[in-house]
C-alpha cells in the first residue's frame, strides 16, 4: 500500500513538472511587442481621450494621452480590451505571426448610450421631514405679485422724494456745466451774485424800473420858457 502511494505521487510530481515546464516554454517563445497606436471614435475620428487599455486575463495596461494615442509593451498573441466612458467596449488580438517587434494600430469606438437610474436626493433624512419641512415653508411670491409690489404708486413716489440723482443725472448736470463754462469762455460770465450786484443784469432792478417809468417818476417838470428870450 505504501508502494502504490509513492507512486502516485510521483506520477504526480512528473506530470505537474511537464505542464509547467510546458507554461514557461511558451511564455517563452511569446514575442514583445512595441503596441501603439490612437483610439478615435467611429461617426468623426475624433480622439477619443483618456480610454483605457487592459491586457485580457492580466493587470497589465495603460490609457491613452489627450489626444488618444497610446503605447506599451505586449505579447504577441495577446488580446487587448478597449473601453472608455460612453462608448462600447472592444477587443483586439495582437498578431502572433508578426516579423517585427513594433505594430501600430488604430482602434475605433462606437458611441454608447448609458441610463442610469432615478435618483432623488433630499437635504432631509426621512421623507416624513421632508414633508413636514415642505408644508411649513413659505412659497416665495411669484414675478407678477414681486412687480405689483414695486409698482406700488405710494411706495414709488416716496422713493422718488428721497432719491437722490443718479449717474445720468450727474453726468448732465456735469455736461451742462461744461458747456456753460465753455460759452462764456474769454467773457464776462454772469452769475446768480453779480446778477445781484449789477443792475443792469439784475431782472428785479430792470422791473423796478420799468413800473417807475410807467408811473411818471422820471418825467422832468415843465421849466419857465419866460427865463429864455426869444433871440
Amino acid at each position: 500500500m505504501p508502494v502504490k502511494i509513492n507512486t502516485y505521487f510521483l506520477i504526480l510530481i512528473c506530470f505537474y513538472s511537464v505542464c509547467v515546464n510546458a507554461q514557461n516554454k511558451q511564455t517563452k517563445e511569446k514575442k514583445l511587442i512595441q503596441f501603439s497606436g490612437v483610439v478615435v471614435t467611429g461617426d468623426s475620428l475624433e480622439p477619443v481621450p483618456f480610454a483605457s487599455l487592459n491586457i485580457k486575463g492580466t493587470k497589465k495596461g495603460t490609457i491613452s494621452t489627450y489626444s488618444g494615442f497610446f503605447s506599451f509593451v505586449a505579447q504577441a498573441g495577446d488580446v487587448i480590451e478597449f473601453s472608455a466612458m460612453g462608448y462600447k467596449s472592444s477587443n483586439f488580438k495582437i498578431p502572433d505571426t508578426l516579423s517585427m517587434a513594433r505594430y501600430s494600430w488604430i482602434q475605433v469606438l462606437s458611441t454608447d448610450t448609458v441610463y442610469f437610474s432615478e435618483t432623488v436626493i433630499t437635504p432631509w433624512p426621512t421623507i416624513e421631514q421632508f414633508k413636514k419641512t415642505f408644508v411649513s415653508t413659505k412659497i416665495p411670491d411669484d414675478d407678477m405679485t414681486r412687480a405689483k409690489r414695486n409698482l406700488d404708486l405710494a411706495a414709488m413716489k416716496e422713493k422718488a422724494r428721497n432719491m437722490s440723482m443718479d449717474g445720468s443725472e450727474n453726468y448732465k448736470s456735469f455736461v451742462n456745466q461744461q458747456m456753460y463754462n465753455a460759452s462764456y469762455q474769454g467773457m464776462y460770465k454772469p452769475s446768480l451774485t453779480n446778477m445781484t450786484n449789477n443792475p443792469l443784469l439784475n431782472p428785479f432792478a430792470w422791473a423796478q424800473f420799468i413800473q417807475a417809468w410807467k408811473e411818471g417818476k422820471f418825467k422832468q417838470p415843465d421849466q419857465d420858457l419866460d427865463q429864455y428870450p426869444d433871440q
